[in-house]
């Protein structure tokens, strides 16, 4: 079955979700209801689907001219590797193709590749958060 993409939040349900942000081992999976929550509330989605299971997302935050900022892109280790990450992030980069700053932190396993997509690391700066998902 191919994959679809799309930018609709139309399927997007608390347990499929749950499910993508499990399969790849993130704590925020616990929290179906607040991820819905913080999805819907993005500037922009794009979803990765395999029939009617949910493989991949990407989400924006954004103020809506100058700054983009990328928080959650992922695929269903089940389907890494096939493109889709890639093609994720291509749509996503082209919907915000014009904005002076794009911007994401990513997990040391996975830098080259946004470095093969374009990012680069940010020399003057230090990523800092404060997280309270446990």
């Amino acid at each position: 079955m191919k994959i679809t993409y799309t930018s609709s939040m139309a399927n997007i349900t608390e347990n499929k979700l749950q499910r993508l942000f499990q399969a790849v081992k993130w704590k925020s999976a616990r929290h179906p209801e607040r991820l819905l929550q913080a999805i819907s509330g993005s500037h922009a989605v794009i979803t990765a689907w395999k029939g009617n299971e949910l493989v991949g997302l990407v989400n924006a935050i954004s103020d809506g001219c100058m700054t983009a900022y990328f928080h959650y892109m992922l695929v269903d280790p089940a389907y890494q590797g096939q493109g889709i990450g890639k093609k994720l992030m291509e749509q996503m980069l082209a919907r915000y193709e014009d904005y002076e700053t794009k911007v994401l932190i990513a997990y040391p396993d996975v830098i080259s590749f946004y470095e093969s997509i374009g990012f680069r690391k940010e020399k003057s700066t230090v990523p800092l958060y404060i997280s309270s998902l446990i």
